[in-house]
Formats: C-alpha cells, sequence, structure tokens
C-alpha cells in the first residue's frame, strides 16, 4: 500500500493534501471534517491586517470621535484585540480537536506592530505560520525595490520573535522572480507557497458600482504555478507549496512530480465538496501503486527542471510550435 505521507517545514503530514486559507476553514467543525477525509493539515482562514484597519476606521467615523485621540486609540487597540482573541480561541480549539497539523494565517502589507501577533499565535499552540503577502505596485513613489524589501522586514520581524516554521505564500508578480524567491529562502522563509490568489475588480456597468469576478481558481490556472514550482524547486532548499489551480488527483501528481512538497486546495471544495479530498487522494495512491512508489520521495521532481529531458519546456513563453512547426 502506498505511504502518502510527507515533510513539510519539519511537519509530518499524511498526506501532501492542504486545506488553504478560506472561508471553508474557520470553524473547528469544518477542520474535523478535514482531518477525516484525510488531508494533511489545515491552514486557518487569515487574520487580515487590511480589514483590522478598515473596521477600526468604520467605527470611529460612525461614532464622530476623530478629534479624540484617546478614544480613537481605545477603539484601535479593543479591535484589533478582539479580532486576535477570536482567531486565538480558533487555534486552541483546533488543536484539541485534531491531530493534524494547524498552520495560522496573517494576511499583511506592513511590518508594524501586526507582528507581534506572531507570539502570541505560536503561544495559542499553532504548527506554523503562513505569511500571505501581497503589495500592490500601484504607489508611483515607491521602486520595485522598495515594494520587495517590505516582504524582507515582515519575514525578519516574525522570524525574531517565534521559533516555529513560518511559511510565505507570495505572488508570481515579480520582476525577478526566481531571485527574489531564492533571496526569502537565504532570509530564513522554511516554506512557500506558489501562489496566492488576489481579489479581481470588476464594473457592473449598469449600477456604476465595482464588484468582483473568478472567486474560485480554475483548473486551467494550474499552468503558471507549474512552471514555477519545477523551476525552483531545484534552485532552493526551502519546502515548496504548489496553490492556485490544483483541483483533482492528476494535478495533485504533477505538482509532486514537478519538485512540489505539497499541495494546498480551496477552489475545488467549494465546488465538489469536502468529498473531492478522498477523490484525490485516491488518484494519488492508484497512480503510484500503478507506477510502482511506495513513497512520496520516490518520484517527487523527478519531472523538475532539472530531471526533466526538455528543461527548455518551462521556460518556453511563445507557441513557436504553432507558428513555425518547432516542437
Amino acid at each position: 500500500m502506498a505511504n502518502l505521507s510527507t515533510q513539510y517545514m519539519g511537519l509530518k503530514l499524511k498526506s501532501p493534501l492542504i486545506i488553504g486559507s478560506s472561508g471553508l476553514t474557520n470553524s473547528v467543525e469544518k477542520i474535523i471534517e478535514f482531518e477525516k477525509c484525510g488531508a494533511g493539515a489545515v491552514v486557518l482562514k487569515s487574520l487580515f491586517e487590511e480589514q483590522i484597519r478598515s473596521e477600526i476606521k468604520t467605527t470611529i467615523s460612525k461614532n464622530d470621535i476623530g478629534f479624540y485621540p484617546e478614544t480613537e486609540d481605545y477603539i484601535s487597540n479593543y479591535s484589533k484585540i478582539h479580532a486576535l482573541e477570536e482567531y486565538l480561541e480558533l487555534i486552541r480549539s483546533c488543536k484539541k480537536a485534531v491531530k493534524i497539523p494547524i498552520i495560522a494565517s496573517i494576511n499583511c502589507v506592513s511590518a508594524s506592530e501586526w507582528t507581534s501577533f506572531a507570539s502570541q499565535i505560536q503561544n495559542a499552540g499553532a504548527d506554523a505560520l503562513e505569511l500571505n503577502i501581497y503589495i500592490l505596485p500601484s504607489d508611483v513613489s515607491h521602486s520595485g525595490v522598495q515594494n520587495e524589501n517590505i516582504y524582507f522586514s515582515i519575514l525578519n520581524e516574525i522570524k525574531n520573535l517565534i521559533k516555529i516554521p513560518v511559511a510565505l505564500k507570495i505572488s508570481p508578480y515579480f520582476s525577478g522572480l526566481a531571485n527574489m524567491v531564492q533571496k526569502l529562502s537565504w532570509s530564513g522563509a522554511n516554506g512557500l507557497v506558489l501562489f496566492n490568489r488576489f481579489y479581481s475588480p470588476d464594473i457592473n456597468i449598469d449600477t456604476l458600482k465595482i464588484n468582483t469576478i473568478n472567486t474560485f481558481s480554475s483548473p486551467e490556472e494550474m499552468a503558471n504555478t507549474l512552471r514555477w514550482v519545477a523551476i525552483l524547486s531545484d534552485k532552493i532548499k526551502t519546502d515548496i507549496v504548489a496553490s492556485t489551480g490544483v483541483h483533482d488527483g492528476d494535478t495533485l501528481i504533477k505538482m509532486l512530480l514537478a519538485g512540489a512538497t505539497a499541495v494546498q486546495i480551496a477552489s475545488t471544495l467549494y465546488k465538489n465538496g469536502f468529498e473531492q479530498i478522498e477523490e484525490i487522494l485516491r488518484a494519488l495512491e492508484k497512480w503510484m501503486e500503478k507506477n510502482g512508489y511506495l513513497t512520496i520521495n520516490e518520484f517527487k521532481g523527478k519531472m523538475s527542471f532539472k530531471n526533466t529531458q526538455n528543461p527548455a519546456a518551462y521556460e518556453r513563453v511563445q507557441f513557436m510550435r504553432y507558428y513555425a512547426g518547432i516542437e
């Protein structure tokens, strides 16, 4: 029988399937079900820095207390503490209810006092912390280097505060992605999640309001993740987790062959239900048995950039064969 266990950031996972941070991971009851279905770990719903800041501003605005600094400070501190305490209680409850690793998540945009939350998250019993970071390069006064330095500031602050493993969930939108990933691995990131997915704005031409589109990922989106997992897995020693576009067992197998340690899923669970976890793992186990693999390490990275017979295929960006008959 195939052994589906793997190691991620030093944590032992019974399977390489991690439930990604989403609205699905905000309750103990759901996380118990994920464990029963075979999930290797769960990333809790993110604690959003921007959301807490927005709630603070809204509360102050509604109560018309902008001219009282002491009151503003009180509301600001209360809102942060209240949001954090709810999150810490979720961690503590999950740790009592399940045996699989519980990974906390902070969606942060700055290296401010929010990093101090990390210590309390560690003390609550989280097995690891995932930092979901995306700095929208919309400020014309900030250079690319300045934006990138925020990632290192946040990571360094966190690493100085806690001892549990720290993963970074990042976007592919860097001018030098490979170089950035390598530097993040050198800076102490224990894991890298490729890639996070963003709110996508749209305009309703009838109501003239801004709404969102493409809330869930599609299977086709896995291609970009696959490319970069294959290219980067040979270049860094940090564990890589594939995210975005992983909807079925075939895609999980492809990501492991490219060099991923594990994958994160969320959208496919919204679309297909929690039983999709078992379906994906059955496909992996069946494929391993068919090909004579007893463990994941026997084939992990077999199709990475370094190990494949055609590494140039991962770096090709033009559809040359359609235009010139070149394979």
